[in-house]
Order: C-alpha cells, then sequence, then structure tokens
C-alpha cells in the first residue's frame, strides 16, 4: 500500500509538471516591433543611448526606440508580431482632397484596418515604450505602450483581444485605443474618426476624469470638451485612413499593388536635414 501511495504521488506530480510546462509554453510572451514602411522628408530615431540615427524606409523599431520628424515630414510605422511579419502593400497616397460626403460622413467610406499603424506627424517626438504579444492558447494579447512627448500621430488600430491594450501617454493623461481610427495631440487633442477611445486625463483642477470618445468626435483634455469633428478635419481624417491603409502580401504582392512600391519611392526618402534637438 506504502509502494502504492508513493507511487500514485509521483504520477500526481508529474501530471502538475506537464500541465505547468503546457500552461507556460501556451503563454509564450513575443516581442512585436515596428517597421517603418513609408517616410516623407527627415525624421531620425534613437534606442535609448541618445545616439540619433537617420530613419529609413525597413528600419525595425523595438521597444525603448524613440522616433523623431522634421518640419513637413512623416513617418509610418506598422506593429508587426515580429521583424518576420507579412510583407506590407503601400497603398497609394491620396493626391487630391477628399470631401466627407463623397467618403460616407466619417465611416461609411473608411476601410477597416488590417494592421495597427501610427504616423507621426511632422515635427514630433515618440518614445515606444512597449511593444509584446502573448501566445494565450486561446487568443493573441498584445500590449502597445506609446509615448507622445510633442507633436501629433495619426493611429489606425485592428480589431484586438479583448485582454489587449493599446496606450498612448500625453503629458496630461493616457488614451486607450480600440479597433480604432483615430489622432492624438500631445496637447491632448484627440481625434477619433472610428471605434471609440478611452480618456484618462488630469483636469485643470488636478483631477483624474475618465472620458469616452466615440466615433466622429474631438475631445480636449486640458478644457474637458467634446465636440463633432468638423467638416474640413473629417476629410483629412479620412484621407489620411486612406493612405494608413496598409494590407497583407503573402507570397508576393497582389496584381493591382506591383508597381506601388516604385511608384511611392521618390517620397519615401531621408532628407539631408535633419528635426532640431
Amino acid at each position: 500500500m506504502k509502494l502504492t501511495n508513493k507511487t500514485l504521488t509521483w504520477l500526481v506530480a508529474g501530471m502538475v509538471s506537464i500541465v505547468l510546462v503546457a500552461s507556460a509554453n501556451a503563454q509564450t510572451t513575443k516581442e512585436r516591433t515596428g517597421k517603418v514602411v513609408r517616410i516623407k522628408g527627415a525624421a531620425r530615431y534613437s534606442t535609448g543611448n541618445k545616439t540619433w540615427q537617420p530613419l529609413k524606409v525597413g528600419t525595425i523599431l523595438r521597444s525603448g526606440s524613440v522616433v523623431q520628424t522634421a518640419a513637413d515630414s512623416y513617418a509610418d510605422i506598422v506593429l508587426n508580431e515580429d521583424a518576420t511579419a507579412d510583407a506590407v502593400i503601400l497603398p497609394r497616397l491620396s493626391t487630391k482632397t477628399t470631401t466627407a460626403s463623397s467618403l460616407g460622413g466619417g465611416s461609411g467610406g473608411v476601410k477597416a484596418p488590417e494592421h495597427d499603424v501610427v504616423r507621426v506627424q511632422d515635427d514630433s517626438v515618440l518614445a515606444i515604450d512597449k511593444l509584446s504579444a502573448t501566445d494565450t492558447g486561446a487568443d493573441r494579447v498584445t500590449e502597445t505602450e506609446l509615448d507622445l512627448r510633442t507633436g501629433s500621430i495619426f493611429g489606425s488600430v485592428k480589431k484586438q483581444a479583448a485582454a489587449s491594450r493599446f496606450e498612448v501617454k500625453v503629458p496630461n493623461g493616457v488614451a486607450g485605443i480600440r479597433g480604432t481610427i483615430f489622432s492624438i495631440n500631445a496637447s491632448g487633442l484627440i481625434s477619433c474618426l472610428t471605434g471609440s477611445v478611452v480618456a484618462a486625463f488630469t483636469d485643470e483642477a488636478n483631477k483624474v476624469t475618465t472620458t469616452v470618445v466615440p466615433g466622429g468626435s474631438q475631445f480636449n483634455s486640458r478644457t474637458g470638451q467634446m465636440g463633432t469633428i468638423g467638416g474640413p478635419l473629417l476629410g483629412k481624417l479620412e484621407i489620411l485612413s486612406q493612405d494608413v491603409s496598409y494590407g497583407y502580401s503573402r507570397g508576393g504582392k497582389s496584381h493591382g499593388d506591383r508597381g506601388r512600391e516604385h511608384e511611392d519611392r521618390g517620397r519615401e526618402h531621408v532628407s539631408e536635414d535633419q528635426p532640431k534637438s
């Protein structure tokens, strides 16, 4: 009987070990990366060592990187699961003004995002604090933490798992993004084209307040004012959503996109002028 109990104890211990190993394997956390897919004008980046390097198309950005753009410049960053993610198809850049009515009044003409994309606008500084993805076995949970220090960004975030987080810090608060097309300024101005943004911020009375910014709305976290996105801004945001509507290319570009890389290449460069220190 003692031998049987001892044997049973070892069997139970072995089963527990197997379960723990399986659980650990089922929740493997991997590093996400940001891949620069398009640049206009001048931009640079550092990796925490305060040494600046020119930002180029194809540059892989990891947690701890800081991106800075010059005047009249921008950089598009696609956040992938890893450095060997599927190739990205570049859409054609918009070359003419699009009115709000022609795109369905703010959402009807906007394509659902296939990637998490951030466009760092001109005269902006964006730090990438955290990029990770955890495979739970049932879902893929991603964590994205960005720090917008100055300037503004435009973002397009695909639908995420319930436990995922996509946060953008600004000097007076943080914005939580989920399946949303948005624009955020470091001054605390948040515009949401589709989906919704949850803004937690410190107001003028030094009180922390949380507000939901619905699609088609603009919110000023410094004044606490909520309003509808006006026509000119709405058209601009819709054009930006077209510009960053990157798709997947598995095993090569689709027929309609084979010429786009060459077509856009002249707009993707790093000039000799560098952003101001």
